[in-house]
């Protein structure tokens, strides 16, 4: 099931490795922009090389220049393990985070159809809870989201392949979902492996990898720089953006290091 066709006609193009820009597109793929009447609509879905990398913070920067930008905005996290209960309702810190960027507020059962106690593999927590993760009912609060908002930012849970049941994971998610994908690098030792495993598992699934956003985790990582090259001569699509190591990191700052200004669908500035 592909959710491109009914919600983002913009960005329902054949699956390609890298979106391609400029006037060279068939005119029904141009982008729509907000400036020429028509709200824009765009949906990403971040995902990343392992977990504590850095998805929420890039999800949250990519929400917050929406915002910045007058779009209509909703962050999403259909699956979160790890999650306590506070005045009776459960709180998980990503999906918080995620709806303290969005400007679209709906309610949390709907951002996080899948919200989990504990803080473990997401089918270990989900057997703990009872519950069954599912596609449908991700698919379907995806829809409800995408339909209230003008962009939409889906996070993903740990890296790319996580399981969610015996026959679920968190890939089979991505291509249910069919958004473009913005892989975030944990630039850490090991990153090379891990960002070029994750991209082979991307493109092989015939999903469209928008880009790439590296993260600094490691303020000791030793040679920073050439590992950096390393992925950008193998990566086939643009590196988007390159957050330092901030020690007290937020998604206003992070923004400023991210530049998604030419992807297809992105929206112009509204006045």
């Amino acid at each position: 099931m592909s959710l491109n066709d009914p919600v983002d006609p913009v960005l329902a193009a054949e699956p390609v490795l890298a979106p391609e820009l400029g006037p060279e597109l068939e005119p029904e793929l141009q982008p729509v922009l907000a400036a020429e009447g028509m709200p824009s609509h765009i949906s990403l879905f971040v995902t990343g090389t392992d977990t504590e990398i850095g998805k929420t913070l890039v999800s949250c920067a990519i929400l917050h220049t929406l915002v910045a930008a007058g779009v209509r905005a909703c962050g999403m996290k259909p699956v979160a393990a790890g999650a306590e209960l506070r005045d009776g309702v459960l709180h998980n810190e990503d999906a918080d985070m995620l709806i303290a960027a969005s400007n679209v507020h709906l309610p949390r059962n709907i951002t996080t159809p899948y919200m989990l106690r504990d803080a473990c593999a997401p089918h270990i927590a989900a057997a703990r809870d009872g519950v069954k993760i599912e596609a449908v009912p991700i698919i379907a609060a995806y829809t409800e989201v995408a339909a209230a908002s003008d962009a939409v930012v889906v996070e993903g849970v740990g890296g790319f392949r996580v399981p969610f049941s015996d026959d679920f994971d968190s890939a089979q998610m991505a291509e249910q979902l069919n958004l473009p994908v913005i892989l975030v690098v944990g630039l850490r030792l090991g990153c090379l492996s891990h960002a070029l495993l994750t991209i082979e598992a991307i493109v092989r699934r015939d999903l469209v990898l928008a880009g790439w956003v590296v993260n600094e985790i490691d303020p000791e990582m030793n040679f920073a720089d050439e590992n950096i090259a390393a992925l950008a001569a193998r990566i086939p699509a643009p590196m988007l953006g390159r957050i330092p190591y901030l020690e007290h990191a937020t998604a206003e700052e992070a923004a400023k290091f991210i530049n998604l200004a030419g992807l297809p669908g992105w929206p112009s500035r509204r006045d």
